[in-house]
């Protein structure tokens, strides 16, 4: 492990910096190990976050040169005062980051610097997506389509079927899911990707050394080895309830859209539901009867225009512009199938009709069209009808 002693003499800094390099380097291939520990050393400045930081960073050209600025330089930059200045001259931020550094090192967690390929690019579009990114696990981020999937943490039986039904739809696809690694919506998610062969990213509140709850900690080598888990806090940070709702932001920011499961009037899944509408991404809700107390949240959030209404999982990829380009293979039918009466009906019209809008299945079967929604979802499930763009469906 190597050893560092920052005082107030930046030469000395910068030598140790250059001569120790080629060994860090080595040590965390693809990464800038300068402009990492100096990016590192702004987030431990107090009072300075990641808006502040990047303003920092645009005003004096890089996060070095953030700390070698003069006072004189650092104080014209607006809403930079003097307790900021001098948190940001004084090496005790550089030595905090030299000891997270070795942590990363010792525990092969992937820093990623805002500025970086690297860096998921969604993120680099939110205002205060963190200026580093920690990261452990086999994520591949590429050009994979990215969903992120949230809700109550007291998901009744209807949602996990509900959860589990999306996530096996939208996986041909091959999306990438992600979610806070909670109980409820968040596990229930994960393990559906896990399942379907997809990856899975979990955004923690606190840093990747620990498991929160523990109770999933079961869960975490599968969730690494088909994808892996981020965060923004390091190992020292304090363990705080107020925690996550800034993980919130990484949930929004990441994905392409936020779909929310179930949720009662308030909790942490309309926080990711509202960022991610700040955002300009697209968000979704399933929703419930008037009755149900964790309908409540979804039901607003369509009902204020801010969410789509998500009658069926073709409805994720038919707003979003999914193409997928692939060759379904030829199944053979069942000579018998074995369907409830009202399924049978729904069988029939489709065998006549051809490819047809759900609103007109509904109507020429007589039925709500919410009714032929989940009579044709059950149907999908057995293999015998196929949803496509634009609520329209067909047989298998």
């Amino acid at each position: 492990m190597y050893k560092i002693f920052f005082n107030s003499n930046r030469d000395q800094q910068k030598k140790f910096i250059a001569s120790n390099f080629i060994y860090l380097r080595s040590k965390l291939p693809r990464m800038d190990l300068t402009e990492l520990h100096y990016a590192m050393a702004l987030q431990a400045v107090p009072k300075i976050g990641d808006i502040t930081a990047k303003k920092l960073i645009r005003h004096c050209g890089s996060p070095e040169a953030v700390f070698k600025s003069s006072k004189a330089s650092l104080l014209a930059i607006g809403g930079i005062g003097t307790v900021v200045v001098k948190a940001i001259q004084s090496s005790k931020a550089l030595k905090l980051a030299e000891n997270e550094i070795d942590f990363i090192q010792r525990n092969n967690i992937r820093a990623h610097y805002f500025q970086q390929d690297s860096y998921p690019f969604r993120l680099k579009h939110c205002v205060d997506g963190p200026i580093v990114l920690f990261q452990k696990g086999n994520i591949q981020w590429s050009d994979s389509p990215v969903v992120s999937i949230v809700g109550t943490r007291q998901l009744t039986s209807y949602g996990k079927t509900q959860c589990k039904q999306l996530v096996e739809s939208l996986a041909v696809f091959n999306p990438i899911v992600v979610s806070g690694f909670a109980y409820g919506a968040d596990i229930a998610a994960h393990k559906a990707a896990l399942d379907a062969g997809l990856q899975t990213v979990g955004c923690m509140a606190h840093g990747l050394q620990k498991t929160y709850p523990y109770a999933h900690k079961q869960y975490r080598p599968a969730v690494e080895a088909q994808g892996g888990f981020v965060t923004d806090y390091w190992s020292t940070a304090k363990f705080d309830p107020s925690n996550f709702l800034r993980r919130n932001r990484l949930i929004a920011g990441l994905s392409q859209a936020t779909i929310v499961i179930e949720s009662g009037a308030k909790g942490g899944s309309l926080v990711t539901a509202r960022l991610a509408f700040e955002y300009n991404r697209e968000v979704f809700a399933i929703p419930g009867r008037a009755s149900d107390s964790q309908s409540v949240g979804c039901n607003t959030l369509i009902k204020t225009n801010q969410a789509h209404l998500l009658s069926t999982p073709a409805d994720v990829p038919y707003i979003l512009n999914w193409d997928l380009e692939i060759n379904t293979p030829v199944i053979q039918k069942q000579l018998t199938l074995n369907l409830e009466p009202e399924e049978q009906l729904l069988y029939d019209f489709l065998k006549k009709e051809g490819q047809t809008l759900l609103d007109l299945i509904a109507l020429n079967c007589d039925m709500p069209t919410s009714k032929a929604a989940a009579l044709l979802l059950n149907l999908e499930l057995k293999g015998v009808v196929r949803p496509l763009p634009g609520k329209r469906f067909e047989l298998s």
